[in-house]
């Protein structure tokens, strides 16, 4: 049953990344999602609807269009593709090997696919995200742009999701709250609980200990709360990085719209993993940046990609998380030390590229 559940999985993220592609080439130029109909670019006639199926038309036809014959771009193809094995890699990690660790199931259960609706809202709420995460990604890789409309109304369905489903859902609030060992001191016990946090659909709330008008927890103010200080962290991050480094390099750093990318993925995932997927989006930034450089001879880079891949790497390598990891994240004096140290750092390292930059050296006179 496994395998069936992962083929109607990947079928259902074809016909999604299909729509992506609608996003992706219609929102840059502020054009409806729903009308007109998909058509060719260049003579402009309706596409039919079995020369628009997922993957398969475009190999049938070629590539082309089946009235003036014109060849698509391959990204069509590519979107959809990725958007499949996307649903399909999210369904194996989260609903059948459970790496968030959410209340296990017994072996049979998982044998036979009868997976609990927890696991299936869970999944469905990460799937979006990773939606309009490869949505944005498509945009600023073409266009050098991400569509506000896109990151607004992804921000808005993590907020509702976030709100719905708050930590530390599907466990219980008893299963999930830290409690107070020998010799550990009230509230400290959210520093160091003895094998972590529990992961929810939220992956941590938004502090520990939590306030007495969020406490115990499990209710919806703490999801609401919890999303927007993400978004809020996501959107005040990027932008606080993006104007200490424009400042030291003399220019422009980072784009807007890649502020509001973090602030979409803030509401679904929480400030704490948009805080350390920053630092974690510098391993795809160097990727992508060698093979533009290598491939493209571009030195131009989108940092929207990277920053969406960071998101995703962080959240599914949550469980492998260093111990200890809450000390520095919920401990307000550590937190503002890494924040002092990480804006000196960003402001040096600015200041230190500005100088090596190339000067134009003043023509001699005649």
């Amino acid at each position: 049953m496994i395998y069936y559940w992962l083929a109607f999985v990947f079928i259902i993220g074809l016909i999604i990344g299909s729509f992506l592609n609608v996003a992706i080439a219609r929102l840059p130029l502020e054009k409806s999602l729903i009308w007109p109909g998909s058509r060719c670019g260049s003579c402009h006639l309706p596409v039919r609807w079995y020369d628009n199926l997922p993957l398969v038309s475009y190999l049938r036809l070629r590539g082309r269009c089946r009235s003036c014959g014109t060849r698509f771009s391959p990204q069509y193809f590519i979107v959809e593709l990725l958007t499949g094995l996307g649903f399909v890699g999210l369904f194996w990690l989260e609903v059948v090997e459970n790496i968030h660790g959410w209340p296990a199931l017994p072996a049979w259960a998982i044998t036979l696919g009868r997976f609990p609706l927890e696991y299936w809202l869970g999944f469905v709420y990460h799937a979006i995200l990773f939606s309009f995460l490869l949505a944005a990604s498509m945009t600023d890789l073409n266009g050098r742009e991400i569509p506000l409309p896109l990151t607004l109304t992804g921000t808005a369905i993590g907020l509702i999701g976030g709100t719905l489903m708050p930590w530390p859902w599907p466990w219980t609030t008893a299963a999930a709250t830290p409690q107070a060992g020998p010799g550990i001191p009230a509230g400290w016990e959210w520093l160091m609980p003895a094998g972590g946090l529990k992961e929810g659909i939220q992956p941590w709330p938004v502090w520990g200990p939590l306030p007495e008008w969020l406490a115990p927890g499990g209710n919806w103010q703490t999801g609401f709360v919890t999303s927007v200080a993400g978004a809020l962290a996501g959107t005040f991050l990027l932008r606080g990085i993006g104007f200490i480094f424009s400042w030291g390099l003399g220019k422009e750093a980072l784009g807007l719209g890649d502020a509001d990318l973090m602030m979409m993925a803030g509401s679904f995932l929480g400030w704490q993993i948009v805080a350390v997927s920053i630092f974690v989006a510098a391993i795809p930034a160097l990727v992508f940046g060698v093979i533009n450089v290598v491939f493209y001879r571009d030195r131009s880079l989108p940092f929207g990609p990277s920053l969406a891949a960071g998101a995703l790497l962080t959240y599914y390598f949550w469980w492998w998380r260093p111990d200890g990891l809450q000390m520095l994240l919920f401990f307000w004096p550590a937190l503002l030390g890494i924040a002092l140290f990480g804006a000196v750092f960003l402001l040096i390292a600015s200041l230190m590229l500005r100088m090596t930059q190339t000067k134009k050296l003043p023509e001699k006179a005649a």
